[in-house]
């Protein structure tokens, strides 16, 4: 990657730069869209979608209550773009359905309420996929009442790797996407906005507005473009990995809150008598440390077996030393068991 990101141009951004400008074009062709915009973080990207999009107040952003644009952006929605947000709870637990938003939506002109004017998903969400039938018929109902849709495309890779649907066939549904080129793929720094001509011109636009407009962006263009290349393929054995180890877990007898439907895996292991804690601690303390953030474990491209081998022998090796200090394992409902897996459970 260093070696390709030297060969780069140098240009300016602000102004045009090589460089940055064939990664924008091949994003664009490879989503299905008229044009893209690189800029520095995914937060921005979808800032600048949903700023683009709403042109005058009142107005509101309808999303899962889950979602990105929501609990992780700083309240970006209110503060850059006016909007009130309409957090839905998906009804079956994993995912929204078409018959959650028609039950949330403000289509009517009602002046005590913010109509709705984008629908914004996220797919993957918390590592989960949407299925891409559920988003079709949400996006064709969204758009038969003239509202845009908004696609949060941060690991939008792992669905296409995962199901085997074009990244153009995933895009297609949307007004607007953002595709995070740091995360899974592993590029230092970076995403893409994707959408019309026009819709990228006003976006960029706001991007100089909110302080994203940078000079010599070509080394981490042509990073992202060694990645689309080279670490987008390696996402499926991420996905066997992620599966690897939630089938050591739940041998283990670790509490499964959201299954390995690609790089991530919700656990609860206080059914072995561990809290996170105690588990944080331990695993900072191996040969070679894990760094576990709380209830979710997340693959990378960059992940080794022996990772993962090294966290499942931890594991099991403190289950073992809380039954000789006398805990029984338990299930979810806090009775002595062997093994548990929960599917359907919402994770925190």
């Amino acid at each position: 990657m260093y070696a390709y990101a030297a060969l780069a141009s140098l240009g300016d951004d602000v102004y045009g730069e090589p460089s940055t400008a064939a990664l924008e074009a091949h994003v664009a062709k490879i989503t299905g869209k008229e044009a893209a915009l690189f800029v520095p973080s995914g937060t921005m990207s979808n800032q600048l979608a949903l700023r683009t999009h709403l042109k005058q107040p009142p107005y509101s952003v309808l999303c899962d209550h889950r979602a990105h644009i929501h609990k992780y952006e700083a309240g970006g929605t209110a503060f850059h773009s006016g909007a009130t947000s309409i957090l839905v709870t998906p009804s079956n637990g994993h995912h929204l359905t078409l018959a959650d938003i028609q039950e949330e939506i403000i289509l009517d002109d009602n002046i005590h309420f913010a109509p709705t004017e984008v629908v914004a998903l996220e797919n993957t969400l918390n590592g989960t996929i949407i299925p891409q039938e559920e988003v079709i018929a949400i996006s064709d109902w969204v758009h038969s009442k003239g509202k845009k849709m908004h696609l949060d495309g941060a690991r939008i890779w792992h669905v296409a790797i995962e199901t085997g649907t074009p990244l153009k066939e995933l895009c297609d549904p949307f007004d607007s996407v953002s595709l995070c080129l740091s995360k899974g793929l592993g590029a230092p720094v970076g995403s893409c906005l994707v959408g019309t001509t026009e819709f990228i011109k006003k976006a960029r636009g706001f991007r100089k507005l909110f302080g994203g407009g940078m000079r010599q962006t070509s080394i981490l263009a042509a990073s992202a473009a060694y990645a689309l290349t080279h670490n987008f393929p390696k996402l499926i054995d991420v996905h066997a990995l992620s599966r690897k180890l939630e089938d050591g877990l739940k041998e283990i007898g670790v509490r499964i809150l959201s299954p390995a439907e690609t790089c991530m895996i919700f656990f609860d292991p206080s059914t072995i008598g561990v809290d996170y804690v105690e588990l944080v601690e331990r695993a900072d303390a191996l040969p070679k440390p894990i760094k576990i953030g709380g209830s979710r474990l997340v693959l990378h491209i960059q992940t080794s077996t022996e990772a993962v081998e090294d966290l499942l022998s931890l594991l099991r090796q403190m289950a073992e030393e809380k039954k000789a200090a006398g805990f029984v394992p338990t299930d979810v409902n806090g009775k002595p068991s062997g093994n548990i897996y929960v599917r359907a459970k919402k994770p925190q």
